[in-house]
């Protein structure tokens, strides 16, 4: 494979990986506690943009619980923007067949 080759495979790496990454920034991917009366939406780039309470979730006598939904929900949240993100890499990844080129990448 000669470097001209090399450079636009690298080229072609690096625009695909700017695509992914901008489909990321726009995905949305929600987690959800204590029957969904908690959730929560993440972006594809694990940034937070809401989370909604329903009113029956609030019991002033039992804050924590209410702290406890919030908190699973936003986990759940991440954990499904980090499997969206692995996915998207991952198939990036099996589209070129980088072979040698990988190890120059870092991956």
């Amino acid at each position: 494979m000669g470097m001209g080759n090399l450079q636009r495979m690298a080229m072609q790496m690096q625009q695909e990986m700017e695509r992914v990454q901008a489909e990321l920034a726009e995905a949305e991917v929600e987690g959800s506690a204590g029957g969904g009366v908690v959730r929560a939406v993440v972006t594809g780039k694990q940034s937070v943009v809401s989370v909604t309470i329903d009113p029956s979730a609030v019991d002033p006598d039992d804050v924590e619980m209410l702290q406890d939904l919030v908190t699973a929900a936003v986990n759940e949240a991440l954990d499904a923007s980090r499997r969206l993100a692995e996915q998207k890499m991952g198939a990036m990844q099996s589209l070129g067949g980088l072979g040698g080129l990988g190890g120059l990448l870092g991956g």
